[in-house]
């Protein structure tokens, strides 16, 4: 088995990981609280409740009738933004996981040639793709692009999950046989 190939296949590995990690984290932090259970069901109330007296309003309503539904409104938008707060602290936990693990990462890639790409990117795309290697062929790929990529699709695959435990390992192992089947075919 090649180099390149194998550091296809770690680095499809470790988007998965890390999309676990993110995952896991977010369900740490956020799906498993009370605060965040509350918020959404009472968001949930609220928007059927709200959806319900806006089929119900006549044309002719009055203005009470509106007010009521302007205030319903308001407190729908106050406990989305509260539901948005929940969720920022899991946002800035595996910001910051992120963060330190790229530079690992990167230090551990860097000037090595991933896989090979079946097209050549972009202009303004091709500073990410070739980055930090030597050479004139932009077809060659980086850690950083293979790993964006990886990660697009795990993301994209997974984004319909927001099931109760916050994990979708069916769309994740989906993702990893697709985007090591793509790049499979890159690389050999």
């Amino acid at each position: 088995m090649s180099t390149m190939f194998a550091d296809t296949l770690l680095i499809v590995f470790i988007s998965v990981c890390t999309a676990l990690l993110a995952e896991g984290i977010t369900w740490v932090l956020v799906y498993r609280t009370d605060k965040y259970k509350r918020l959404k069901a009472e968001v949930e109330k609220q928007s059927k409740k709200l959806e319900k007296k806006k089929e119900t309003i006549t044309e002719s309503a009055g203005r009470q009738q509106k007010k009521k539904i302007e205030r319903q409104e308001e407190k729908l938008k106050n406990n989305n933004r509260d539901l948005s707060m929940v969720r920022m602290k899991s946002m800035f936990a595996i910001g910051f996981c992120f963060t330190a693990l790229m530079g690992m990462f990167n230090s551990i890639f860097d000037g090595r040639v991933v896989a090979k790409l079946p097209f050549t990117p972009l202009s303004y795309i091709q500073g990410l793709s070739h980055r930090n290697l030597l050479g004139d062929d932009t077809t060659d790929c980086s850690f950083i692009f293979l790993y964006i990529l990886c990660t697009m699709s795990i993301r994209q695959l997974s984004k319909g999950r927001k099931e109760k435990s916050g994990f979708s390992i069916p769309a994740i192992i989906a993702s990893l046989l697709f985007t090591s089947a793509f790049w499979h075919c890159c690389c050999c």
